[in-house]
């Protein structure tokens, strides 16, 4: 079963993207990680346009549950594989998105290696298929890659080249996301392949992890909210990111896969408002109506001190902003947390 929230959050993507004029019908596109967050979305969304999906995922991060109710789609197949490895297909592509890594900070002492072969291997791997196909490469890099900028460089354009440690704590996913978008420009280059890359800033909503003992902010403060236990806060909160509510960032990978003026292009996809942690805990304690405290504990190692892009190109060459307020997604996201504990 699909959720209300979700149902109509795939609709208001729906209505997007045609006044966008952007439509995948009859599209031949592989979604690596689409059981997961935000892959997941953009499979329920490529369907509802009439694409035809492969979905491919190892469930490392995702779930079964996000793709259920798509098993018996005749234009969905779903594929269990670790994309860090070779595969072959006898299905033709047009457009390859690839998204397959975890993502929580959390997980980065975890498991590294399997997050330096998702961003690395990984992006090989579906960079010959789209070159074996002649398909468009969409490839979903990270704010990660910009480490810790100074602050004349808030809010993040995308020419600025980043501040990160390659020996660091946070170094597996940073720099795999570094050398992930190397890995495409060469092949851009090289090849001629059409490719798109989208920098994600944070992303929440329905279908995050629920109880995340790997620490993504969102989920775990709904979750100790709701639990009326202790919200818990790393450094004195003022740390800043920009969250963008997942209907606005399907839309916009949507938009970047297949709008001409992407190709070959570098764009940020975020939400250009910021919001300290500490106001973030506050305010989900006050939309779940939880009785929580705020607990402070240290801040990890190398965690940026702000989060904003800067999202001039998306707006020019994609035509896309955020429109979802922070107050209004995270009701929605609680709302759904509520449904499924």
């Amino acid at each position: 079963m699909v959720s209300t929230i979700i149902k109509d959050g795939v609709e208001w993507v729906l209505r997007e993207l045609r006044k966008a004029g952007v439509s995948y019908e009859d599209a031949r596109v592989l979604v690596t990680g689409g059981a997961g967050f935000l892959g997941s979305w953009l499979c329920d969304v490529l369907i509802q346009q009439d694409a035809k999906v492969t979905c491919l995922d190892n469930f490392s991060s995702g779930h079964p549950l996000n793709i259920e109710h798509l098993r018996n789609h005749d234009n969905f197949t779903f594929i269990e594989h670790d994309i860090s490895q070779p595969i072959n297909f006898n299905k033709k592509f047009d457009v390859v998105m690839h998204l397959a890594s975890r993502a929580s900070p959390f997980e980065f002492s975890k498991f590294p290696i399997q997050i330096l072969k998702a961003n690395t291997l990984g992006i090989w791997v579906a960079l010959g298929i789209a070159k074996k196909h002649k398909a468009t490469l969409l490839y979903t890099s990270s704010s990660e890659i910009y480490g810790n900028p100074p602050p004349k460089y808030i809010p993040t354009p995308e020419i600025y080249n980043g501040n990160v440690n390659p020996v660091g704590p946070r170094s597996c996913y940073d720099e795999a996301k570094r050398c992930g978008e190397a890995f495409v420009v060469a092949y851009h280059l090289q090849h001629g392949l059409d490719t798109r890359i989208i920098r994600i800033f944070n992303s929440y909503g329905p279908r995050m992890r629920a109880g995340d003992v790997y620490g993504r902010v969102i989920p775990r403060f709904i979750d100790q909210a709701l639990a009326n236990t202790p919200i818990t806060v790393f450094g004195d909160g003022t740390q800043t990111r920009a969250f963008t509510y997942v209907t606005d960032m399907t839309n916009g990978l949507l938009c970047a896969g297949l709008m001409p003026a992407a190709r070959g292009q570098v764009i940020n996809i975020g939400n250009n408002v910021e919001t300290q942690i500490i106001q973030l805990a506050q305010l989900i304690k006050k939309l779940a109506k939880s009785n929580s405290s705020i607990k402070f504990y240290p801040l990890p190692i190398a965690d940026p001190e702000r989060r904003c892009p800067d999202i001039t190109r998306a707006q020019q060459l994609i035509r896309w902003q955020p429109t979802t307020c922070l107050e209004d997604g995270l009701k929605a996201t609680i709302k759904w947390f509520k449904q499924i504990a």
